[in-house]
C-alpha cells in the first residue's frame, strides 16, 4: 500500500514537471514568433495583400503579374522594411472587408480614405491623390458632372465614386468591377461611367473610339494603404517605408512611369509630409 501511494506520488511530480515545461516551452514559442512575426502577417516576413486585376494604371494584371502604382509602390515600401508581398485579386467591394477580417493583411487597390471607411481599416499615410473621371459613350452630349440628373450612370460598388454618386442621388448603377462599368458604356446600356481619372483615361484610349472622357474633377482625399483596425505596428512600418520610397525617389518615378504628365496638385505631400519628393530623373 505504501509503495502504491509513493508510486502515486512520484507520477504525479513526473506529470507537474511535465506540463511546467510545456507551459515554458508554450510561452518560448509566443515570443519567438513575435520576434519573427512582428506585424502579425498571415505568413512571417511576406505582406498577403489584396488588389484588382482590372484597373490599370492604378492595379491590375500584366503577363501574369499584379503590377500598376500602387502594387510596385507597396513592393518598394515592403522591400525598405524587409518584407516581400503576395497579390491576390478580389473584387473591390468586398476588400476592406477581407482585410479586416484576417484575410489579406494588406489592401492595395488606390483606396480613398474616408470616414465611413475608416470603422472597418485603418489607413497609412497618403500616398496618393486623384480625380473623378467622367467616361461616355463616343458620341454622348454630355460634357460636365452636372448634367447627369436622370441619366443611367454606372459605378463600381463600394467606391468613393459609388458614394459620390449616390450623396448626388443620381440612384447610380452598381456593378462590381471595372470591366463590366466599360462593357455597359460600348453596349450603350449606361449614359456615363464616374471613374477613377487615370483608370477612365486608360479604358478610353484603350475602347478603339467607343467610349471618351468628358470631364475630370479632383477628388477631395487621398488614397492609401488599408490595413486591418489596431494593427499599428503594421501600418506604422508602412508609413516608414513609404517616407524612405518618396526620400529615395521612387515615388516621383513611379508617378512619372503610370502617370505621365500628370500634374501634381501643389498641396498634396505624400506620406508624412515631412520628407520631399524629389522631381524624376530625366531618365526615369
Amino acid at each position: 500500500m505504501r509503495f502504491r501511494t509513493v508510486l502515486t506520488r512520484a507520477v504525479a511530480v513526473g506529470a507537474a514537471a511535465l506540463l511546467a515545461v510545456t507551459v515554458l516551452t508554450a510561452c518560448g514559442g509566443d515570443d519567438t514568433d513575435a520576434a519573427d512575426n512582428p506585424y502579425g502577417l498571415l505568413q512571417p516576413g511576406v505582406i498577403r495583400a489584396g488588389t484588382l486585376t482590372d484597373a490599370p494604371p492604378n492595379v491590375f494584371l500584366k503577363d501574369g503579374k499584379f503590377t500598376g502604382f500602387d502594387n510596385e509602390l507597396l513592393r518598394a515600401v515592403a522591400a525598405k522594411i524587409d518584407l516581400k508581398v503576395e497579390f491576390v485579386g478580389t473584387d473591390f467591394s468586398a476588400l476592406l472587408s477581407q482585410v479586416n477580417s484576417g484575410k489579406f493583411d494588406v489592401g492595395s487597390s488606390s483606396i480613398t480614405i474616408t470616414e465611413a471607411r475608416k470603422k472597418t481599416v485603418d489607413f497609412g499615410n497618403g500616398y496618393d491623390f486623384g480625380y473623378f473621371g467622367l467616361d461616355v459613350p463616343a458620341g454622348s452630349t454630355l460634357t460636365g458632372f452636372d448634367q447627369l440628373a436622370g441619366k443611367r450612370v454606372v459605378v463600381v460598388q463600394g467606391t468613393v465614386q459609388d458614394d459620390y454618386a449616390t450623396k448626388q442621388n443620381l440612384d447610380p448603377v452598381r456593378v462590381p468591377d471595372y470591366n463590366s462599368a466599360i462593357n455597359q458604356l460600348k453596349a450603350g446600356t449606361a449614359d456615363a461611367w464616374i471613374a477613377p481619372a487615370e483608370i477612365g483615361d486608360k479604358s478610353a484610349a484603350d475602347s478603339n473610339g467607343k467610349i471618351k472622357v468628358a470631364a475630370k474633377q479632383l477628388s477631395p482625399t487621398p488614397t492609401a494603404f488599408a490595413v486591418a483596425k489596431g494593427n499599428d505596428k503594421l501600418r506604422e512600418a508602412l508609413n516608414k517605408g513609404l517616407d524612405e520610397v518618396i526620400a529615395d525617389g521612387t515615388w516621383s518615378r513611379l508617378q512619372a512611369e503610370y502617370y505621365p504628365g500628370r500634374p501634381i496638385p501643389a498641396d498634396f505631400k505624400p506620406g508624412s509630409g515631412s520628407v520631399a519628393a524629389p522631381a524624376p530623373s530625366a531618365a526615369s
